[in-house]
């Protein structure tokens, strides 16, 4: 299922991993789409780090650059800038708006139409009950410090990481066996405890970045954002920390709906849901632009599975796929990512079942097909300690880009950990069922109550109270059975009571007995992959961003490689010079470019066409049609410069064909005549 919402909460911070190791040019390269003459032309415009000079300064330069063409074309920028604005809020402006479209219409195309999922809203605020149950109040939690002087607050990760990672970059005097220990403190740092951050960070006389004041000891903050339900401030609650709260409630309904008005049949164990939440947060130390901020958008599936049986239908199709992964016993042993087939990391238990290989598959085809490149991308394993309080196992998809290894989505094996937690605290039982062809004998647990003597000792509570004895797992159930005949009574936690009560022998039986069943109860696991948005979109504008030589000497061209899928205008339409019969003919392409749905724009300015080549190179058009004739045109392609001539009542279909993946451009040209550009129509300064 889909879900569209708003949440709030303190994201954690990306995991520090180990420093970027490539330089500029490496980062500065055109997309591998590119024709090979054009990726070399490309690769000049990439400047070799100084001399003496570091990959710090060189990933700074570019991400200069990048950020620099973002704000100047509007993909996005600080939010209400004339006040100053707010460190950790931004907005989009109409092309990174159009960005951010594509990539959430291919998310959903990608996974929601491939898995026929369904999709669900719930709300954005809520009640404090509800992430008691789940462990959120209690558990979702970063470690901070404060400055002692100031009270100013920082991420104590954070500080240690900046700290390794400043030190291995600038510090020519280390050591091997400081570098070393500085890169394992990289490897393991989301594996520390609170006591061991604190002694790291007294070790290496770490003070505030601001002040250099001292800071106190590390203790956890939580990270979700607080508020009250209604005028009276009685009712707490949370802005939502994840999307998957709401929909494990929606599981039952969702069933029903299938079996009784969609008359479906649909595995009760293979029900997936889907999200799109946007989220506000308490970030503690906001920065990284578009990485760490305060508001943003996160897509989340919940794939319910059986528990007793996580393989996949459909895992044969991504068992071949072959890419960076990083388990945690290479990170605990200081080794690197190396590449691994998805297949082997199932069957040799590195990835713990199928329904899980076969998400981090689906999210490795999603990414790479977005533009993201697969060189720069790894699955990376959580630590014991990193793992999330809920997860039987998890894996982060990180895409490398100038800050480093950047935690973009999270694939989670959440367990039934959700469910029966609610379960347990609303006594609604939120479980699945397994129909058996032929009925079957089986050992069952009876719990007897007798209504009787609970009424007599709990009055208005009894009905709690029988529903909690009711959810008591075989274990549980046979313990108290065992404690009832040596003592008479027991002391037994009633979560909707919020307390203990005293249960007499007299107030029920407990029995094993043989029944035949006609199917089998059980409470799903649930596998959820999470994707952060922003940080994806973020890591797309560097992967996609490469420079140039333009006319005049030393000067650089910026260009947004984007492929069609996520290229924010697809088409642009310029009449070469201010003729009224080219403004005709502009306007009948643009009207049948409209009807065939391709986004575009009419530049009808009387700037150079090559000044125009450029600005909307800058914006990662992929395609400019150039009207210089009024029965045939010219269309150019943005990363080749290589031009073709079509006619005027063709150009539209041929734009979307290419739009649409259905022809390349390369297969475009064998069909096409060629154009050769003028010196007019080279790129300018835009």
């Amino acid at each position: 299922m889909l879900l569209l919402r708003r949440v709030c909460f303190f994201l954690p911070s990306p995991s520090p991993r180990a420093p970027l190791a490539k330089p500029l040019p490496l980062l500065l390269r055109p997309p591998r789409t590119l024709p090979s003459a054009a990726r070399a032309l490309a690769s000049m415009a990439a400047p070799a780090a100084p001399a003496g000079g570091t990959a710090a300064m060189s990933r700074d330069a570019f991400r200069a650059a990048v950020t620099n063409t973002l704000e100047r074309r509007l993909f996005f920028v600080p939010s209400f800038k004339i006040y100053g604005g707010v460190a950790g809020l931004y907005d989009y402006g109409p092309p990174g708006c159009a960005v951010k479209a594509n990539v959430l219409a291919f998310w959903r195309q990608h996974f929601v139409l491939e898995e026929g999922m369904l999709e669900v809203d719930c709300p954005c605020v809520t009640p404090e009950v509800v992430l008691k149950a789940s462990g959120h109040v209690d558990k979702f939690t970063d470690l901070m410090v404060k400055d002692e002087k100031t009270g100013n607050c920082y991420r104590a990760d954070h500080l240690l990481k900046d700290f390794c990672k400043d030190k291995l970059e600038k510090d020519q005097t280390l050591s091997p066996e400081q570098a070393e220990e500085y890169n394992k403190i990289l490897a393991i740092l989301d594996d520390l405890s609170a006591e061991q951050l604190g002694a790291k960070i007294k070790e290496y006389g770490i003070v505030a970045p601001d002040t250099k004041n001292p800071l106190s000891d590390p203790y956890p903050f939580n990270l979700m954002f607080q508020t009250s339900i209604g005028p009276s401030g009685l009712s707490p609650g949370y802005m939502r920390p994840e999307t998957a709260q709401g929909y494990h409630y929606l599981h039952h309904s969702c069933k029903v709906h299938l079996s009784n008005q969609l008359f479906i049949r649909y595995p009760d164990s293979a029900i997936s849901t889907k999200d799109i939440i946007y989220k506000l947060t308490f970030e503690i130390s906001p920065r990284q632009g578009l990485l760490r901020v305060r508001e943003f958008t996160l897509a989340e599936i919940e794939h319910f599975v059986d528990p007793e049986d996580k393989s996949h239908p459909k895992f044969g199709d991504v068992s071949d796929l072959e890419f960076l992964m990083f388990p945690r016993e290479d990170q605990m042993a200081g080794r690197s990512a190396t590449r691994l087939k998805l297949g082997n990391a199932v069957s040799e238990g590195t990835v713990n079942n199928e329904t899980l290989g076969y998400f981090i598959g689906r999210v490795y085809l999603f990414l790479t097909q977005l533009g993201i490149d697969k060189d720069r991308l790894r699955f990376r394993q959580h630590l014991p300690n990193e793992m999330a309080h809920y997860a039987a196992d998890c894996w982060d998809a990180e895409i490398e880009c100038s800050y480093g290894w950047i935690e973009c989505v999270g694939i989670a094996d959440r367990s039934a950990y959700d469910l029966r937690a609610h379960s347990d605290k609303s006594g609604e039982k939120l479980e699945a069922h397994e129909k058996f062809a032929e009925p079957r004998e089986v050992e069952k647990l009876v719990i007897t109550p007798s209504k009787k003597e609970l009424g007599l000792a709990f009055k208005g509570n009894q009905r709690m109270v029988l529903e909690a004895l009711e959810a008591m797992g075989e274990t549980e159930a046979l313990d108290m059975k065992a404690t009832l005949e040596s003592k008479g009574e027991v002391e037994f936690k009633v979560c909707t009571l919020g307390k203990d009560v005293t249960i007499k022998k007299s107030m029920l039986s407990i029995n094993i007995e043989k029944k035949k069943e006609h199917q089998r109860k059980f409470t799903p696991s649930v596998i959820e992959p999470s994707f952060g948005i922003g940080r994806i979109i973020y890591c797309l504008f560097e992967h996609c961003f490469y420079q140039r030589p333009g006319r005049a000497e030393d000067e650089q061209l910026n260009v947004f490689g984007f492929p069609p899928l996520v290229a924010p205008i697809k088409c642009t339409v310029f009449p070469l010079v201010k003729l009224e019969k080219f403004e005709v003919v502009a306007k009948k392409i643009s009207k049948a470019l409209t009807a065939a749905g391709i986004s575009h724009i009419i530049d009808m300015t009387g700037n150079t066409i090559g000044k125009r080549y450029a600005r909307t190179d800058e914006l990662g058009v992929p395609l400019a049609i150039t009207v210089d004739n009024t029965t045939s045109v010219t269309v150019r392609d943005r990363d080749s410069k290589d031009q073709i001539r079509v006619e005027v009542d063709e150009v539209a279909s041929v734009v979307k064909e290419v739009m649409d993946g259905q022809s390349t451009w390369a297969d475009i040209m064998w069909r096409y005549p060629t154009h050769t550009a003028s010196a007019a129509e080279d790129e300018a300064e835009p």
